[in-house]
């Protein structure tokens, strides 16, 4: 069976290494929105900006094996949606993972925007849906609703935004959306709709995945975890008589040997706050977050004492943003553990490193051909014939810039 990989493309900015918590690249820092970093040359600023950075990420992850990219969507990244489409010129058959909140989007816009973006992009739309972690981060968008209700609001958001897909006129009356006569207009009707990621851990969460979701998305978590939670979710959908597939989001550090590996970790373990390792704080309601937490033992006292089962290693979100557990490994192990999941029942990932550009061609060279026995979906145009986008221009050359 085919298996897609999607590489991470930086919208927040990015770092040279997990050595240090700093930019090299684009206009803003990892954990300081706004933060200007511009790249430097003889003392002036060159002009190379961070969509730049973003586009050279997106040809060398579709040059190294990955059938797209994921666009993260918080507080502190660029805008998704906006940077797909400045993207998609700069790829040929690579595909965007737009992640979004549906709370903060009406599904009748969200539904035209996605066709636009589908009919200009041959199809290449794919939808990473989140209902949110809550606390600070949730109020930031000025969204109040509470957990469960927050995954109620994303089914009726993907009803309303699947009816009004499937042609007008459509009506719906429900808690938190209504629309009489919606539709969409006849250039964009017939766009094939994306395929839906959807992440969460708690109950709610999957309910809402049962329904919905093309590919259950899960971060990375010890193997039993993992397959006691995709056998949940496997009840609960076939109840509703659909198939599952399932998804997993890892970091990677791959090097030639393990000990290279975690000597890069090393290196960034010197620059971690010693009042992270007593334990994490919850900052909202997000059930991954501490399901995370729970497979490790704190306080920690070393860095090995996060690795819970061999090549797992619970500490990445010590080191940078995002989830804590990753592969820490040489390259065959790190394909051999990924080889292990897709045993488990995986039938993508999206994968992830930094610095984004560099560790694209890494991971995609050195890890991506190691895969045993499993092959990887044809990067070619899809079965309906669309796919491809020729004839794409540079962004350097429609700014006239070098």
């Amino acid at each position: 069976m085919p298996i897609d990989i999607y590489w991470r493309i930086g919208t927040h900015g990015d770092q040279p290494s997990l050595r240090r918590r700093v930019a090299s690249r684009g206009d803003w820092a990892p954990g300081e929105p706004g933060a200007i970093a511009p790249r430097v040359r003889g003392g002036r600023d060159d002009g190379y900006t961070h969509l730049d950075h973003m586009a050279d990420v997106a040809r060398a992850s579709e040059l190294s094996g990955f059938v797209g990219g994921l666009l993260p969507s918080f507080p502190f990244t660029d805008d998704p949606w906006a940077a797909a489409a400045s993207l998609a010129r700069e790829t040929t058959t690579y595909r965007f993972m737009i992640a979004y909140q549906p709370g903060f989007l009406h599904p009748v816009q969200a539904a035209r925007m996605s066709a636009s973006l589908q009919r200009a992009t041959g199809g290449r739309v794919v939808y990473n849906v989140i209902s949110g972690g809550g606390g600070p981060a949730q109020l930031w968008w000025g969204d109040k609703v509470d957990h469960d209700d927050r995954y109620a609001r994303t089914s009726e958001f993907l009803d309303v935004l699947k009816g009004v897909w499937d042609g007008g006129p459509f009506d719906y009356e429900g808690r938190f959306y209504r629309v009489e006569g919606a539709g969409l207009p006849g250039p964009l009707a017939g766009q094939p709709f994306p395929e839906i990621y959807f992440s969460g851990s708690s109950p709610a969460a999957i309910r809402a995945a049962g329904r919905h979701a093309d590919y259950y998305l899960s971060w990375l978590e010890p193997t039993a975890a993992l397959s006691a939670k995709f056998a949940q979710v496997r009840e609960h959908t076939e109840a509703l008589g659909r198939s599952p597939r399932f998804a997993v989001r890892i970091d990677v550090l791959a090097r030639e040997t393990e000990e290279e590996a975690w000597d890069e970790i090393r290196r960034g373990w010197r620059h971690v706050d010693p009042a992270q390792l007593r334990g994490p704080e919850a900052s909202g309601d997000s059930v991954g977050w501490l399901r995370s937490a729970s497979f490790v033992e704190w306080p920690v006292t070393d860095l090995r004492a996060l690795e819970v089962e061999p090549n797992f290693w619970g500490g990445f979100h010590l080191l940078r943003g995002g989830p804590a557990f990753g592969l820490v490994g040489s390259y065959a192990q790190v394909a051999a553990r990924l080889d292990e999941l897709i045993g488990l029942g995986v039938d993508a990932f999206i994968l992830a490193g930094v610095p984004h550009l560099e560790e694209a061609h890494r991971v995609g060279e050195r890890v991506l051909p190691l895969l045993r026995g499993h092959d990887l979906r044809d990067h070619g145009p899809r079965a309906d014939g669309t796919g491809a986008d020729q004839g794409r221009t540079p962004i350097s050359a429609t700014r006239g810039t070098p």
